[in-house]
């Protein structure tokens, strides 16, 4: 456990170090003197970059550079859980108290880069260092640069932990990093975000040796991130957690990391599920109240005289809405033990609603079968 909070991120792997990086200097320079009243906010510091920037690359710059010279580890919370956290509340501490974690940096990056204007994504992985696999997860960025995507780790290029103290100290390692670079040391746990035509998988990863009996696969990154981008949140949780399944669960951040996602993919279909069952609720509300006011017509002897087709089609109305909340309370899906009791509940009060309608509906069809004596002794007889 030493060794890991020593080296999670050092920076010493050595096919890195000579990374070159374009020539930022003015994109630097302009962010090194950013207002500070303009840098309390997401919008406040994305509305200086486009201010001061074109291109998406300097503004990407421009993010990176901000990010890695203002923002420290907290190496106090490092393994501080945070995940039931928003995404707003890590931002406003992260600008606030000028630190955070991984996730916090991941966060801020995000939220900057999407505001002016450059598609990113936030990362969830683990990394490796000096062969020692670290044993809590860590976050990054992606970002699509003029139709190429790139990634960006903020964390490790703002400094390193030396013992148990944050040394700050800014490097361009992990700004544009290619993806075949980037995966000496960071694994996602989602494949896809690789962006590599033939994924490691995490036994290739945690070894650092290729597995030849492994069956070649050639894979359209881009093209799956642009299916991905299309599908549901729900598909899309669904989909990773198939992809993290499929790449090995060969450790405990892994396992997290798969049960999260098959929670969300459940939660969100739960809440889809409540959705619909409100939306029904107050369809049979709806259904419910048009059948009230025929019985209530009823009982007034069809008064004021309606024509038997007007009669007709007031019933049918509320037939067809009653079969509709019949036909879709059966598709609701699963629902959360909290929301099952009101799911049967629904059911239940549907079938009486449907009982009731087949009441009105037959008197209203014997009604009509009678000539103007019998309609007046079915209302004398009425209940």
């Amino acid at each position: 456990m030493k060794n890991i909070l020593i080296f999670i991120l050092f920076f010493l792997t050595h096919i890195l170090i000579g990374q070159t990086t374009p020539n930022y200097a003015y994109v630097d320079s302009r962010m090194a003197i950013v207002p500070e009243n303009l840098t309390t906010t997401t919008s406040d510091i994305a509305t200086y970059i486009n201010s001061n920037f074109t291109s998406q690359d300097e503004k990407i710059r421009a993010v990176y550079y901000w990010i890695t010279l203002n923002i420290s580890y907290d190496v106090p919370n490092m393994y501080a859980p945070n995940n039931l956290d928003s995404p707003e509340v890590k931002i406003a501490y992260t600008l606030k108290n000028r630190k955070g974690v991984c996730i916090h940096y991941a966060e801020v990056f995000n939220e900057i880069a999407n505001k002016v204007g450059v598609k990113t994504y936030i990362i969830g992985g683990y990394t490796k260092q000096l062969n020692e696999v670290a044993s809590i997860s860590h976050a990054w960025n992606i970002s699509q640069i003029e139709g190429k995507w790139f990634l960006f780790d903020a964390t490790w290029g703002a400094g390193s932990i030396v013992g148990k103290n944050f040394v700050k100290k800014q490097n361009n390692i992990y700004f544009k990093t290619s993806p075949d670079k980037m995966i000496v040391n960071h694994m996602p746990f989602d494949y896809l975000w690789q962006l590599l035509n033939e994924p490691l998988a995490n036994a290739e990863f945690i070894s650092g040796k290729p597995d030849s009996t492994k069956p070649k696969m050639n894979f359209d990154y881009n093209a799956e991130i642009e299916r991905y981008e299309k599908i549901s949140d729900a598909e899309k949780a669904f989909e990773a957690s198939k992809r993290i399944e499929k790449n090995g669960l060969l450790n405990n951040v892994i396992q997290e990391y798969y049960n999260m996602k098959k929670k969300e993919f459940t939660v969100i279909n739960q809440n889809k599920s409540v959705e619909k069952l409100i939306e029904i609720t107050a369809n049979f509300n709806a259904a419910i109240s048009d059948l009230n006011d025929f019985i209530m017509f009823r009982n007034k002897r069809f008064k004021p005289t309606q024509s038997d087709e007007t009669l007709k089609k007031m019933m049918q109305d509320v037939r067809d809405k009653m079969n509709k909340c019949q036909e879709d309370v059966y598709k609701v899906g699963s629902v959360s033990p909290e929301n099952a009791k009101n799911l049967n509940s629904l059911k239940r009060a549907i079938l009486d609603g449907l009982e009731k309608t087949k009441e009105s509906e037959d008197f209203l069809k014997e009604y009509l079968s009678k000539g103007s004596l019998g309609r007046k002794l079915m209302f004398t007889n009425l209940k």
